[in-house]
């Protein structure tokens, strides 16, 4: 099977879709499928590059437009986008993030190519604010013309089938997944002085609910033995750094910035807790990965992180400071007292209290936080956390892997490729329900293409070299 994913995000930008992007195409190759991947020039990087495995990466010379995405005109990128293609005898187009301009037109010029197309979502959107709006009514116009979409949770099926009006039964669940390989604990990387270290890695955005961290971290301003270590860049930074100066916290709040995704674990290994304050999330990598690293996880209680983790493995809080701050709290807590308990244990001393007494202790409180609202609280209460690092390792490993995600993918495609391709009349009956203004795109789209097949028959061009890869 050749399969050609496509993305406005990809190496060197670092992020979720892109890790996404770069781990199920490698695993796709060691299922002895073809892939390649489309995206758009970054600086020096250009043209066309082989990375691990022999991945193929088309950095097409495109000029961006807004916010690592360029301008999708239905003209000018149809000639490369279309010889790639033809190039590359690609048999399924796979868009990602609802965010891409170039995924959506790639796949507008896949359905028009008579090429079976796939998209996945990676967000949540609201419904309310003019940029929400318009990007609902782009993904509407995308999947009308796509053979099968895919969600990276449950919340995020519900979420797209609702704004983009997508039928139920053409939406499919499949998670992300994360290298616990690659991630895995490293206790003795930790202090033991006693000072615990709350991790947060994210970027440091709005969404990403850094107005929260910076009302977290005062609260700690005389609590001993914590420190922040943040990980991250963005337009909220100046905002974390001004609270780190003006709370005189300069030696208990780290700040990395932007740091290379191969490094990341180096950075979780130092903690004992991890912190995500996302307002706004359809699966959160962060948490897993930290999770993988045997962290503690302390998230907001959004979108579709409350399906990512078992309870054993997270502590879940609304979106407001005293919960973030109270669920952290307990997050210490537990550690403290595990840790004390794994002390005497090593000293030949017996713990004072059983495993039922403390169990019972822990419960009691988690139930004295009463910001923790509603079931969050309940269900954390209910379970004994998982502290030992390597036993959390194991659990994610069972619960996402990189190898069931591509065999779930490539059910996708297995499906889609049965399918019939999309005719004309049913495409342009397809974007004129979305919108009569919206079928000028396809139609323009439509003409470049048959000007360009007169031009520069499929017949002239050229099938792309294949190296023989070595088996895995």
């Amino acid at each position: 099977m050749r399969i050609c994913m496509v993305s406005d995000f990809f190496y060197p930008s670092i992020g979720g879709v892109e890790e996404h992007v770069y781990n199920l195409s490698q695993m796709l190759l060691a299922l002895g499928h073809k892939v390649v991947v489309l995206t758009h020039a970054y600086g020096d990087c250009t043209g066309i590059r082989h990375m691990t495995h022999g991945l193929k990466v088309y950095y097409l010379p495109i000029k961006v437009c807004y916010n690592q995405c360029i301008l999708p005109t239905a003209v000018c990128n149809v000639p490369m986008l279309r010889a790639v293609l033809l190039r590359e005898q690609v048999d399924v187009v796979h868009g990602h993030s609802a965010f891409s301009a170039l995924a959506h037109e790639a796949l507008m010029v896949g359905a028009l190519l008579g090429l079976k197309t796939v998209f996945t979502d990676h967000s949540l959107f609201g419904f309310a604010d003019l940029s929400a709006a318009l990007t609902n009514k782009l993904l509407e116009i995308t999947l009308s013309m796509v053979n099968h979409a895919i969600c990276v949770s449950h919340i995020g099926k519900e979420n797209t089938v609702l704004r983009a009006r997508v039928a139920k039964h053409r939406v499919s669940v499949i998670p992300n997944a994360v290298d616990t390989a690659l991630f895995t604990p490293d206790p003795a990387q930790r202090p033991v002085n006693g000072v615990i270290n709350i991790v947060v890695a994210s970027r440091l955005v709005y969404r990403k609910g850094i107005d929260l961290l910076a009302g977290v971290i005062p609260r700690f301003k005389n609590t001993p033995n914590v420190k922040f270590i943040i990980v991250g860049d963005g337009p909220k930074r100046d905002l974390l750094e001004e609270i780190r100066e003006k709370t005189n916290m300069q030696d208990r709040v780290e700040i990395l910035g932007a740091v290379e995704h191969a490094q990341v674990r180096d950075v979780l290994v130092r903690g004992h807790i991890f912190v995500n304050t996302s307002l706004t999330e359809a699966y959160c990598m962060a948490i897993v990965e930290a999770a993988s690293c045997g962290l503690q996880v302390v998230s907001t209680s959004v979108g579709g992180i409350p399906e990512v983790l078992p309870n054993s493995l997270i502590l879940l809080a609304e979106p407001d400071i005293e919960a973030i701050y109270s669920a952290i709290l307990v997050a210490i807590d537990r550690h403290r007292k595990i840790a004390a308990a794994t002390s005497s244990t090593a000293n030949g001393n017996i713990p004072q209290e059983t495993a039922r007494a403390r169990r019972k202790r822990l419960k009691k409180s988690v139930k004295s936080v009463p910001a923790i609202s509603g079931p969050t609280a309940a269900t954390s209460s209910q379970t004994e956390p998982v502290l030992c690092p390597h036993r959390c390792n194991e659990l994610v490993e069972t619960l996402y892997n990189w190898e069931d995600v591509a065999q779930r993918t490539v059910k996708v495609y297995d499906r889609v490729l049965q399918e019939r391709a999309f005719t004309l009349s049913e495409l342009i009956y397809a974007v004129y329900q979305c919108g009569a203004w919206f079928l000028a795109f396809l139609v323009v789209g439509h003409f470049t293409l048959l000007l360009l097949e007169r031009w520069r028959p499929r017949s002239r061009i050229e099938v792309a070299f294949e190296s023989r890869r070595r088996p895995s």
